[in-house]
């Protein structure tokens, strides 16, 4: 993955080449920064340009069987860390080792892709992935080893703020003092999930989204006209994921949006009417029986929509992107009952139902709690 296919970001890309051909090479850095950004690209065009030697970034100008290997991510050289969890096929101590065919493939269909889509790969959506010890205990077995080429190695950790303190606390004395010409690079969504003494050993790079004009122009090199992909582009909010979603009609918000119109319309209609309790509680129940994953995604969705919607309601349209095709739904009308005297509330308890998910509460109790909530957050005087 050569550093002219990834999507903007070219004062990154002018940094890290810079630092390789000044062989300033960081021991550890940790690249931060949102889904769709092009964080995990990024890290392997940066790995691939060092360990092939590649002259400027741009073109195979380096070894070329290298870059062949690097394209395939099966340079022996190149290792990966990224959550996993048990699954039909590996019953007990899942490592990322157990996994890279499925990770490659991932690579390759959907490299801006996100957590959620790599769990539905592994088809455990309603479990949560982990960098456990046993992943630490391969990265350093695997580091201990002399480059197979010769040069340099690297390690490459996904979603590192999915690493549970009892791996992170074993990979601190090597990402302090990694072996001779071997660099870590882990990224991460959101930083303060990682404790406090892996970040302060690794220098930290942020990525901000993309801009509406390179997702763009990456839609209309896939063929779509000018005014769909402006479109689309200025739905996904930097978010490329997102954006390619949008265009296959596949996205997860599309389902999201039906949920969330139905869950207002019965929490509207609740007050005052005790027989609608029924149709929340029915709600409830079909959310719940989704994945901990996907419930948690759909309220990170909510609160997006609470705060497009408070947008609108103080006059900052050309803030909001989201465009609902749930029949009958404007984003205009619901605005008005969002607003600054519920907004912190409403974000508290999504935030609230999130961390209880997070630690396996029973997901239907969680759901009818906030729909109760939400009831009477949304009656609230503005």
């Amino acid at each position: 993955m050569l550093f002219s296919e990834i999507l903007g970001q070219s004062h990154i890309k002018k940094h890290l080449t810079y630092s390789a051909d000044n062989n300033r090479i960081p021991h550890a850095q940790l690249f931060v920064g949102p889904e769709g950004s092009g964080v995990l690209p990024m890290a392997i065009a940066y790995a691939q340009y060092i360990l092939c030697g590649n002259n400027d970034g741009e073109n195979d100008n380096g070894n070329s069987a290298c870059n062949i290997k690097l394209n395939n991510f099966s340079h022996p050289d190149l290792h990966f860390a990224f959550p996993v969890a048990t699954t039909d096929k590996v019953k007990s101590h899942p490592v990322s080792s157990h996994f890279l065919a499925e990770w490659r493939t991932f690579l390759k269909e959907q490299p801006y892709g996100n957590l959620f889509d790599w769990y539905q790969m592994l088809e455990i959506e309603n479990k949560q992935g982990q960098i456990g010890v046993d992943e630490a205990q391969d990265i350093v077995k695997s580091l201990s080893l002399k480059a197979y080429e010769g040069g340099y190695k690297a390690m490459i950790i996904w979603m590192a703020d999915k690493m549970n303190t009892a791996a992170a606390n074993k990979l601190l004395k090597l990402i302090e003092e990694p072996p001779n010409k071997t660099f870590f690079i882990l990224i991460a969504e959101d930083e303060e999930q990682i404790i406090q003494t892996i970040r302060s050993r690794c220098q930290v790079l942020h990525f901000p989204p993309l801009a509406e004009a390179v997702i763009t122009e990456a839609l209309q090199k896939k063929g779509l006209d000018e005014n769909t992909a402006v479109k689309i582009a200025h739905q996904a909010n930097g978010n490329y994921n997102k954006a390619i979603d949008l265009v296959n009609r596949d996205s997860e918000d599309l389902v999201f949006e039906k949920w969330f119109v139905v869950w207002v319309r019965a929490a509207f209609k609740a007050r005052g009417n005790k027989a609608i309790i029924h149709e929340l509680l029915s709600w409830s129940e079909e959310v719940a029986k989704t994945g901990r994953e996907t419930q948690k995604k759909f309220l990170l969705f909510c609160m997006d929509v609470f705060r497009q919607a408070m947008l609108v309601n103080y006059q900052a349209k050309e803030l909001a992107f989201m465009d609902f095709s749930v029949e009958n739904f404007k984003l205009e009308k619901f605005a008005a009952f969002v607003h600054g005297n519920n907004i912190l509330e409403i974000t508290k308890e999504l935030e609230d139902a999130i961390y209880h998910i997070e630690r396996n509460g029973n997901a239907k109790i969680i759901l009818t709690d906030l729909s109760i909530k939400l009831t009477r957050l949304l009656h609230a005087k503005e």
